[in-house]
């Protein structure tokens, strides 16, 4: 198990180098474009002639987004370039993560049903975390709770959140009970693996 994990996290450190060279390359589109598209290179010129032809239609869907969250059509090059590296940076974290947890399962799996106790605990309460943290920032970007993309979360947390906001009502238009629920699910992690460390 760990020599899998070894071999990746190789295959992640390629896959990193792989998005920093596709942001770089995508920097100099994105530069090259703007550009273009702001009429700093002629638009007779070769060059923009090929931006408007190849370049241009795959941007055209960013475009779209950009222009009717009431951005401007130039920028929809950096609004690309943001995107992948934030992609990026996403993936490469969510892979660290998973490498992080198969390390963790090689070493308590020799602590026998220990181990396997302290794994079902920490996970259980990391996806309740994470759960909360989607819904708040899924609060803060005011996505619906019946969207696909969170409903999860809150199928997950409202039994939790329910509950505590019976005992501490929301004060004004800020409503701490994620926040108390977030610390309390450490607490009750500490409280089930006090037992077996």
């Amino acid at each position: 198990m760990t020599q899998f994990a070894l071999v990746f996290g190789r295959a992640i450190d390629a896959l990193g180098y792989l998005f920093f060279v596709l942001a770089a390359i995508l920097a100099i589109v994105a530069l090259l474009d703007w550009a273009v598209r702001t009429r700093r290179i002629s638009p007779f010129n070769p060059i923009a002639r090929f931006f408007r032809s190849s370049v241009d239609p795959l941007i055209t869907p960013v475009e779209r987004r950009v222009v009717r969250a009431g951005g401007l059509p130039a920028n929809a090059p950096w609004w690309a370039l943001a995107g992948v590296v934030l992609a990026g940076i996403v993936t490469i974290s969510l892979l660290r993560f998973i490498q992080g947890q198969l390390l963790r399962l090689a070493a308590l799996s020799g602590r026998g049903p220990a181990g396997i106790y302290i794994l079902l605990v920490t996970w259980s309460i990391a996806v309740l975390q994470i759960a909360l943290i989607v819904r708040i920032i899924s609060s803060w970007f005011r996505i619906s709770p019946y969207s696909v993309w969170v409903r999860w979360a809150f199928t997950l947390t409202e039994p939790i959140l329910g509950r505590l906001r019976r005992i501490i009502p929301p004060t004004g238009m800020i409503d701490f009970t994620p926040l108390i629920a977030y610390f309390g699910l450490m607490l009750l992690e500490w409280i089930l693996l006090g037992f077996v460390r």
